[in-house]
């Protein structure tokens, strides 16, 4: 799939998909404002972290609706649709399943219906004691598979209290990631894990309020950026403005793999770019991997910002050796064996002028099972590299993330097993380096007790019970 910042999609290699992202969420309150098409552009603007379905939900005051599809969110949406999306408020999220099968039942945001009222819920993240709190409920009561979709029931059926003051006393049962925009008829809320896990920012309109997954819907929108929503923080916008309210102790974890890949660059985190990290990074990687070369190139676009640290740092020239071809996007042509056996030119051709006869350094953010990487090195040779050095701007990932990344299990993650050298091998590179986690954590400014590094790691901040986390958790127990 294409990425909606420009960056290559997941699908180079069928059998190698890189680490597939969380979810993005916006949140609008606005009147007056146009707050469909506001919430289109700010799920535009975080199409990177989900494409495999969209939707928005809105409220005019006296009842939500919901509209929402699978595919990007310019397939989901044109003029007429939002044209019917009218109201004072919004949320929206694009989607990358993380929990439960990418299927209609499950894209976002989900609407929960009772006899006082409506309740629709978008999340980013995942939770670790979905199966719990499902028991919480009535057996078959959601047709979703989702621990979005269980979230969003529980909040729903306590409408004794006004729903500030369910989620209150239900988050702290909550345990895992999640960043939370939802709605009632009238409200807009937004709450963070006491981790803060995933990003999630305040923005400030001139007749609003918004709340999204990064600065970069924000700057979409014509917002200017408030703050960062807390760890453990629950935010209740309406005609009074906004109110805050804590419901957990705040013990920042925050993850460390947003500044590897998947915040936009043009996102801001803690005060500081995205593309500053990256490129820092790329320093750092060539002042710890040091290596003779004629030219600096990156895999396209994941790997530019630190593969322009490393030729700064280096005073090796950058250049452009990797074409990618922009418009090939997600695809339902299934390609004969001949097409697949070309496996990752469909998207990615060397410029044989430019790489012939050269030492090459080539950059990339992470490995996950190693095929992308290994084809590459062996397009370069067969381009004529007379040298390929592969240089990786994170450290090893060599664990699953539990908290909204959907990477392999730890058996089918290539550093979960072989050593670096033994990688190296396997990709046929010259000589391969990655970053230390040293290097990364004090590239970007936060302190290490701060940030999660579960899969470089494996020591998990939330703790895990494996037999009760996974993708399909929920349908596997159905």
């Amino acid at each position: 799939m294409l990425k909606g910042d420009g960056r290559l999609g997941h699908d180079l290699d069928s059998q190698d998909h890189a680490p597939k992202d969380a979810c993005g969420v916006f949140g609008v309150w606005a009147p007056g404002e146009e707050v469909s098409k506001l919430t289109y552009y700010g799920l535009y603007a975080l199409q990177h972290r989900g494409q495999e379905s969209a939707g928005i939900a809105v409220s005019e005051g006296s009842r939500i609706l919901v509209y929402k599809d699978m595919g990007l969110v310019a397939q989901v949406f044109d003029e007429s649709v939002l044209g019917t999306l009218r109201g004072h408020l919004a949320i929206g999220h694009c989607r990358y399943s993380t929990t439960g099968s990418s299927v209609w039942e499950n894209a976002q945001p989900t609407l929960s219906s009772t006899e006082v009222g409506g309740l629709a819920l978008a999340h980013n993240g995942n939770l670790i004691n979905t199966p719990e709190l499902a028991q919480r409920l009535a057996p078959g009561s959601t047709r979703a598979t989702t621990d979005t979709e269980v979230l969003t029931s529980l909040l729903a059926q306590d409408r004794t209290r006004t729903v500030e003051e369910a989620a209150a006393e239900l988050l702290p049962q909550v345990k895992g990631a999640y960043s939370l925009v939802f709605m009632d008829e009238t409200t807009l809320y937004a709450a963070r894990d006491p981790q803060g896990v995933r990003p999630m920012v305040l923005g400030r309109l001139e007749r609003g309020w918004v709340v999204a997954s990064e600065t970069a819907a924000l700057d979409i929108v014509g917002a200017t950026v408030v703050r960062e929503i807390e760890p453990g923080e629950l935010l209740t916008v309406d005609e009074r403005g906004v109110r805050s309210r804590r419901f957990a102790l705040a013990e920042p974890k925050g993850c460390l793999f947003e500044y590897v890949y998947l915040a936009r660059p043009d996102t801001t985190i803690a005060g500081r770019g995205v593309q500053v990290t990256r490129v820092e990074v790329g320093r750092v990687l060539a002042r710890e991997h040091p290596v003779e070369a004629d030219l600096v190139i990156p895999t396209p676009e994941s790997g530019t910002p630190a593969a322009v640290g490393y030729a700064q740092e280096s005073g090796i020239p950058y250049g452009q050796g990797l074409v990618k071809n922009s418009y090939v996007g997600r695809t339902f042509i299934e390609p004969s064996q001949t097409i697949r056996q070309l496996g990752i030119r469909l998207k990615l051709n060397p410029l044989r002028e430019v790489v012939e006869g050269k030492r090459l350094v080539v950059v990339d953010d992470s490995i996950v099972r190693g095929n992308t990487q290994r084809a590459i090195v062996k397009m370069l040779r067969e381009a004529g590299a007379k040298e390929v050095h592969v240089r990786i701007s994170s450290p090893p990932v060599a664990w699953p993330c539990f908290y909204g990344i959907d990477f392999a299990t730890r058996a089918e993650l290539i550093a979960g097993s072989l050593t670096v050298e033994e990688i190296r091998a396997s990709l046929g590179a010259d000589t391969l380096g990655y970053i230390s986690l040293e290097g990364l954590t004090r590239a970007t400014t936060i302190p290490a007790d701060r940030l999660c590094m579960a899969c470089f790691t494996g020591s998990y901040p939330i703790p895990i019970d494996e037999d009760n986390v996974g993708k399909f958790v929920l349908e596997s127990k159905a």
